[in-house]
């Protein structure tokens, strides 16, 4: 297997440490194997929670439930030793319970073991043609898609046995039989699973210190103990976990039945368990990223991860296990837990392997409607309402539900074809959904293309440049991303035509240089005069979250020091039209509009600026964004986020957090400060505007965002006693004041950034005031009641200017932490 290794990657204990190593060992003496004790303490964690899903997984799957334990085991040690994400654990996932149910119902458990072998060596194949990258380009629409789909068919099976019965084959046989289910009910089977779903529900709601350390024991864990001993002490007559002598355990036999069907288990079984660790390895790397301290960890190689994945899915099938893939409960477990190395996921393979030898007669004990009701509540969470928001808001809704049901009704391998079908067509049907049109405008011919320009689209493209006459100006906006080979020649022949007859030709829009079919760029304005090319980068640097229809914006020709030529700058972005400055010119520079600064006009006063700004703004940007501004005018606004920052002129929200219209309710004021309910301030509007976000717009978040040298907290710093006599910014401030008690306060946590100690006192006061202001949301009634439904969340921000770098607060023990806010996806 070594030959298959891909290059670069070498044996973990030198390449894939995730702390700095230690001393070598004198010459002479042997090496001890040594484990840090972050990773001995993520073991037990993991290993707690991998024992009763590991049996309840096995129970959803038909399989012996001896088999869940083997999957466990090998996946740790295996999977954990071989495979290239260092801090990812493998066992039998949720994802893997419909294909290994279905599998047993048609050929037995010894051909299923024998598809878990076959499709390892899939794996093992794949791994070596280095092709696991190939297996992201799937889209998450479909991949999200099919979890949901497993997750709902999981659910539906579940509550059968959660109810005392036996589950049928299908989701819809399922639905039919469930009114004959409930009619001769089991109440000992429902009281018990009922009980376990109130604790998996509400253990990690418990309040106080208490509760925090409480919920440091894995929810899975307390839920099944607690039921256990419900029903033993109860004295409830159920169906409990049997788990045969170990001589009697069922190993992988020579695969029965027709060959077509076999191919097409293979097939499905490598799909899912290659996407879930392919998917599942990418998102431990961005979990580990976003914690403190974290640059020695290394970045998954998904190639070994693969080759490491299809190892343990041939050693798991061959003892008589279920399919093995990474598990995102576990891994997450394990980062959250402090695993600094793999030593973490072979450890609790092994304490997997001592409870299946020495744990027999203890884990007999417990109820099998515990185990499904938690096998129903992982599935009911495979679900997830973000991934559907997610899509909606890419507009890839059909995909995601076209999967979603078509895993549901005829099976995982079926939903996905279904799904990638759907993606396909939506695809195609952006393609050739390119609008272009045009119009003459003060004697100024607008050719306007809105959509992706390939050669579906050049017909209509050919049409509206021939309306063109000869020698006119002609202006053409390119609202796309895309540009391919056949589209590019047609617009540059054009072009050289037009120009050779005396007509001029201004090419704007979003990356009208970047083309995946030539190397050259498409020249404008003067530079098309002349016959100079310049260098577009296209790097969009600020986007909207939504879904902004002509959202564009444009970079330098030479690098971020230098202006492009005037006249060929694009309509830019709206949110950050002023975002590359024209450093080459010496006067002050005002906002044009056009992705670049215009140099100010000597006599300009502010106002003339403003309304240069404006003029701007009506002629290049209003067109763009005239559209997406007319829905929100007729569908009203409906924020997700509350933004609550100071008003300093430094701190541009939305360019900070990439957001367009539509997307924060924004709240500015001195200081980023939330007066407490009840106080004196003779100023309500912050108490109103939260009360409105929070009961009328529904918003899920509120942020409290502060920023480096905030005058508000010099000025709290500076402050003196005063008299009767205050002016209304030294009555607003006095909002702050609990703020410089708790930097005072000796006994409180000092925040602290991530890498670093506050630089002064006024950056303590900042970090220090996002926390009380925090603690002055919590009191406002509909903060507290939103909190207390689980409807709203609360974040700080920290946002440095200088570095231009923001920090998000997050809680590690009593400490409050500002972590360094990375170049990744945090919501993974």
């Amino acid at each position: 297997m070594s030959a298959c290794v891909p290059a670069g990657t070498t044996d973990s204990a030198h390449t894939e440490r995730a702390h700095p190593p230690h001393s070598p060992p004198p010459p002479g003496r042997p090496r001890r194997f040594r484990i840090a004790g972050a990773d001995l303490s993520a073991a037990i964690a993991v290993f707690l929670i991998a024992l009763p899903l590991s049996l309840g997984i096995a129970l959803a799957t038909g399989a012996p439930l001896q088999a869940g334990l083997v999957a466990a085991a090998v996946g740790g040690l295996v999977a954990g030793r071989l495979g290239g994400s260092p801090l990812q654990v493998s066992g039998p996932a949720a994802g893997l319970t419909v294909v290994t149910a279905d599998l047993i119902q048609h050929y037995g458990w010894r051909t299923t073991c024998a598809v878990t072998v076959l499709a390892g060596l899939a794996q093992l194949g794949l791994g070596c043609l280095r092709v696991a990258r190939g297996a992201l380009a799937v889209s998450p629409a479909i991949v999200h898609g099919m979890l949901a789909g497993i997750g709902v068919t999981i659910a539906v099976a579940q509550v059968h046995i959660m109810l005392g019965g036996q589950p049928q084959s299908s989701v819809p046989d399922n639905l039919r039989a469930l009114p004959a289910q409930l009619a001769h009910l089991d109440p000992a089977a429902l009281a018990v699973s009922v009980l376990t779903l109130a604790v998996l529900l509400l253990w990690p709601r418990l309040p106080g210190r208490t509760g925090r350390l409480l919920r440091k024991v894995p929810t899975a864990l307390v839920a099944v103990a607690t039921a256990t001993a419900v029903a033993a002490a109860a004295g409830l007559v159920l169906p409990l976990v049997d788990l045969p002598s170990w001589r009697s355990h069922a190993l992988a036999g020579l695969p029965e039945g027709p060959v077509l069907g076999l191919v097409a288990a293979v097939l499905t079984t490598t799909l899912v368990c290659s996407v879930q660790s392919l998917l599942g390895a990418v998102a431990v790397d961005k979990l580990a990223a976003a914690r403190p301290a974290s640059r020695d960890v290394v970045r998954s190689d998904l190639d070994r991860e693969l080759l490491g994945q299809g190892a343990a899915n041939v050693v798991s099938g061959s003892l008589g296990g279920l399919p093995v893939a990474g598990v995102a409960v576990r891994s997450t477990a394990n980062v959250h837990a402090g695993a600094v190395s793999r030593n973490s996921t072979m450890a609790h393979g092994v304490l997997v392997v001592a409870a299946a030898l020495l744990l027999v007669p203890l884990l007999e004990l417990i109820p099998l409607a515990a185990l499904a009701a938690l096998v129903m509540a992982v599935g009911i969470q495979m679900v997830s309402l973000h991934h559907i928001r997610t899509v909606t808001r890419h507009r890839e809704v059909m995909v995601y539900a076209v999967t979603t049901l078509g895993v549901v009704s005829f099976g995982v391998l079926e939903g996905v074809a279904l799904g990638i079908a759907v993606a396909v067509g939506v695809a195609l049907h952006r393609l050739t959904r390119t609008r272009i049109t045009h119009r003459e405008e003060d004697g100024v011919h607008q050719v306007h293309v809105r959509g992706q320009l390939t050669f579906l689209a050049v017909p209509r493209l050919s049409r509206a440049l021939h309306l063109v006459p000869q020698g006119a100006d002609v202006v053409v906006s390119l609202d796309g991303s895309f540009m391919d080979h056949a589209a590019y020649e047609t617009l540059q022949d054009w072009q050289n035509t037009h120009t050779a007859r005396g007509g001029t030709v201004e090419i704007t829009g979003r990356r009208a240089g970047v083309r995946i079919a030539e190397p050259a760029v498409l020249t404008s304005g003067p530079a098309a005069e002349t016959g100079a090319e310049g260098v577009d980068t296209g790097d969009c640097r600020c986007r909207p979250w939504t879904a902004w229809r002509n959202h564009q914006c444009d970079r330098p020709a030479s690098g971020p020091d230098t202006a492009p030529p005037p006249g060929t700058a694009t309509a830019g972005d709206p949110a950050t039209a002023w975002t590359h400055p024209a450093a080459t010119e010496p006067a002050p520079a005002v906002p044009d509009g056009t992705g670049t600064h215009a140099p100010a006009r000597a006599g300009d006063t502010s106002g003339t600026q403003l309304v240069r700004g404006l003029s701007t703004f009506q002629r290049r940007t209003a067109p763009l964004v005239r559209g997406e501004l007319a829905r929100l005018a007729r569908e009203g606004q409906r924020p997700s986020q509350l933004f609550l920052t100071c008003a300093d002129s430094r701190v541009v929200t939305s360019m900070i957090t990439s957001s367009g219209p539509g997307d924060l309710f924004v709240v500015r004021n001195v200081g980023n400060l939330v007066p407490p309910p009840g106080t004196e301030s003779g100023d309500d509007s912050v108490a109103a505007a939260i009360e409105y976000a929070v009961e009328v717009l529904a918003v899920r978040s509120i942020t409290v965002c502060g920023h480096s040298g905030c005058g508000a907290m010099q000025a709290l710093l500076d402050s003196r006693p005063t008299g009767s006599v205050a002016t209304p910014l030294r009555r607003w401030l006095r909002h702050g004041g609990p703020s410089v008690e708790r930097l005072r306060d000796a006994g409180a946590p000092a925040p602290r950034l991530t890498g670093r100690a506050p630089a002064d006192d006024v950056e303590r006061l900042c970090l220090t005031n996002v926390i009380q202001q925090l603690e002055h949301l919590r009191a406002h009634e509909s903060v507290a009641r939103a909190l207390r439904d689980g409807a709203l969340e609360l974040h700080g921000l920290y946002f440095h200017v200088g570095e231009a770098q923001a920090y998000l607060l997050t809680e590690q023990g009593e400490d409050r932490v500002f972590d360094r806010v990375r170049d990744v996806d945090l919501a993974v």
